[in-house]
């Protein structure tokens, strides 16, 4: 969950998440290293006298700056496909959900399960329990087991939607008439808000996302009481 004046991610609560993470502390350092070499370098121009002509032209420095920037776009480009190959790559997802957006709630789909789907709205805020998030909470949560792989197909009813969950590193755009899919898996159990990313009407920030991760032995509970209420 973020918080006031926070400036970093979120905390992970996947592996795909920390990926993620490393990565842009990766990219911060060669960003960081780029901006005080080019500080350094002006100010060395600006306070220094040139007075040897090999300075300013001279065939090693050219070599230099042509090499260096080819050798910094390697170092982020590799780290970045990797993780955009992670980010594709469905292996044998344990559980399937279609998560369906609508102006301006969201249905699930548990299509392992046979009768098991609801809508999702978000609770109002005189409706709000004690210690629940204003705007981000929702009175039927997408439940899901802890450690196992999840496949999410994402589609949309009426505009686009796009449904996004910073914590978990997942954030898919919902197309009507277009079925999208994403993979992630929960490390820890908990729960993870997300809301629509793509401005979508009137109410497009009252449609928030919420994903509770527990036990396996849990998730079967809730999805049997949720089958019989049905």
């Amino acid at each position: 969950m973020a918080h006031p004046t926070q400036l970093g991610f979120q905390d992970a609560a996947s592996p795909l998440m920390e990926e993620l993470i490393h990565f842009h502390d990766h990219a911060l350092m060669i960003v960081v290293f780029i901006s005080t070499m080019v500080l350094y370098i002006i100010a060395a121009m600006v306070t220094a006298k040139i007075t040897d002509k090999l300075v300013l032209d001279s065939q090693e420095i050219e070599i230099i700056w042509t090499v260096l920037p080819a050798v910094i776009l390697i170092l982020i480009a590799f780290p970045s496909i990797r993780i955009l190959f992670l980010m594709d790559e469905i292996n044998d997802p344990h559980l399937t959900v279609k998560a369906i957006g609508h102006q301006w709630y969201w249905s699930y789909e548990y299509t392992d399960y046979q009768g098991l789907s609801f809508d999702s709205y978000m609770v109002p805020t005189p409706d709000l329990p004690a210690g629940q998030f204003r705007l981000v909470e929702a009175d039927h949560r997408m439940v899901i087991p802890v450690g196992a792989p999840i496949r999410a197909l994402v589609t949309a009813e009426d505009v686009l939607h796009s449904w996004a969950i910073p914590s978990l590193g997942v954030k898919i755009d919902a197309v009507p008439g277009r079925l999208n899919q994403t993979t992630f898996i929960a490390s820890r159990p908990g729960v993870f808000y997300g809301q629509c990313s793509e401005i979508c009407g009137a109410n497009h920030s009252f449609m928030p996302i919420v994903v509770e991760a527990v036990p396996l032995e849990h998730f079967e509970n809730w999805a049997s009481l949720m089958i019989e209420d049905a």
